[in-house]
């Protein structure tokens, strides 16, 4: 299983989590909300809009829910302005990470994320210093069914595909940025399940720790993603199997 299948793993966990408290609908309506404001509110002309529709409806979010959140981001609904912004910093043993924000009020998102930061022992850096360890791509796991695993690699490749990794039964799909949405349907068209799709960086090269320190390390994440202005998380920390073994995920 490759490493972004584990972080995979670990935001499952948390979204289910999450989820019994009500606070993943805040975060899915603010995604769904920035992307009706940037392409419109017709999920059929907005891939983008379609894709955090999809995410929200996978969650079990309320369709009223959704139908607000586009509201909102077309204007025909009263709101704060939300803003997307990301922070880059080190958290201990040099670990780098992007955090993507969405909010309403930038100086709270930046205060708060310093502080958990700090708090962790880590520091944030300047805009830069820790983009250029990342890649953004296209990411899918895809559920076979009943289709053999080669046939799926064969279909995903077939729609544009740059990478597919096939282990321990989990399919992951990895395609340029702009190629999301297009591999996306072709896939859905021949039966098969997305379970996750979206667009995410991934890290150049990933630094392991000791298991101890990795999971001090996802301590870190966790409580910045317990931050409402918070949205994703990207780092080029690897976990172990044991690691994911003792978070019980």
């Amino acid at each position: 299983m490759s490493g972004h299948s584990k972080w995979s793993t670990i935001k499952r966990k948390k979204g289910a989590e999450d989820a019994k408290r009500g606070k993943i609908f805040t975060k899915l309506g603010r995604n769904i909300t920035i992307a009706a404001r940037a392409g419109g509110g017709d999920s059929d002309m907005n891939p983008t809009l379609r894709m955090a529709i999809d995410t929200a409806k996978a969650a079990n979010m309320p369709k009223d829910n959704i139908a607000r959140a586009i509201k909102r981001g077309t204007g025909e609904l009263g709101g704060g302005e939300l803003v997307e912004i990301t922070y880059e910093g080190y958290a201990p043993h040099g670990v780098a990470m992007l955090m993507k924000c969405l909010t309403d009020n930038k100086n709270r998102a930046l205060s708060e994320v310093r502080r958990i930061f700090n708090k962790g022992g880590g520091n944030l850096a300047e805009a830069g210093a820790v983009a250029w360890m990342f890649d953004l791509k296209g990411y899918l796991t895809v559920s076979p069914g009943d289709m053999d695993s080669d046939d799926v690699f064969m279909l995903a490749v077939e729609a544009g595909a740059d990478d597919v990794e096939i282990s321990d039964g989990a399919i992951e799909v990895y395609t340029a940025p702009a190629d999301l949405h297009a591999v996306r349907e072709a896939l859905e068209a021949e039966g098969l399940k997305i379970e996750d799709a979206e667009l995410a960086q991934f890290a150049k090269n990933e630094i392991e720790l000791g298991v101890k320190d990795t999971l001090s390390i996802l301590n870190l994440v966790e409580l910045l993603e317990d931050l409402d202005d918070v949205d994703k998380i990207f780092s080029n920390l690897a976990i172990s199997d044991e690691a994911l073994a003792q978070l019980g995920a």
